[in-house]
């Protein structure tokens, strides 16, 4: 009985614990092209063009318009301003069609940022960002790629509180560090 007790408990905890993002700090962001929008304007996105500009926060999100990825769009929305002086690119990821990402790149990134559409998931397989409990969906994680395409920070967590606060962390780690 109590043994059963603890693996519930235990398994539980591991449950609500934040889940590793599978591409780790030092590997090397996989390139990748996609439609995107920003403040409702379709363009073809690059990494490698956005990494010549300086580093990029890639985030993941499983799906726009719902209540975690608003409330996670709004915080990177608030915060463009920090990674501009940081000389960041912002760029979210989901799996929905670019005319959602189009209304969505308004509404709620307020047009401050881009937005990509990955119906296939083909770039959150690549990142090893698809949710497991419904592989239809990415899984919300950020990373921060260096200009020289070497990733520098990652972050898988379901709850959006702390993925601006974190991604903001590691670009000034970053610019305080010699590179």
């Amino acid at each position: 009985m109590y043994r059963r007790l603890f693996f519930t408990a235990a398994l539980a905890a591991l449950a609500s614990a934040p889940a590793l993002a599978s591409l780790q700090t030092g590997a090397t962001a996989p390139d990748f092209k996609a439609q995107a929008s920003l403040g409702g304007k379709v363009f073809d996105f690059n990494l490698a063009d956005a990494l010549k500009k300086g580093p990029v926060v890639l985030y993941f999100y499983p799906a726009a318009f719902t209540k975690g990825c608003t409330i996670e769009a709004h915080d990177f929305a608030d915060a463009v301003d920090q990674y501009k002086k940081l000389g960041a690119t912002v760029i979210g990821v989901s799996h929905d069609t670019i005319d959602t990402l189009n209304r969505f790149s308004v509404s709620e990134c307020r047009s401050k940022f881009a937005v990509a559409a990955d119906p296939q998931l083909t770039v959150a397989k690549a990142y090893d960002a698809v949710l497991q409990q419904n592989p239809t969906y990415a899984n919300r994680t950020s990373y921060v790629i260096a200009p020289n395409g070497k990733i520098i920070y990652t972050y898988t967590d379901l709850n959006p509180a702390m993925h601006v606060t974190n991604t903001l962390q590691a670009l000034q780690q970053y610019e305080a560090s010699p590179h």
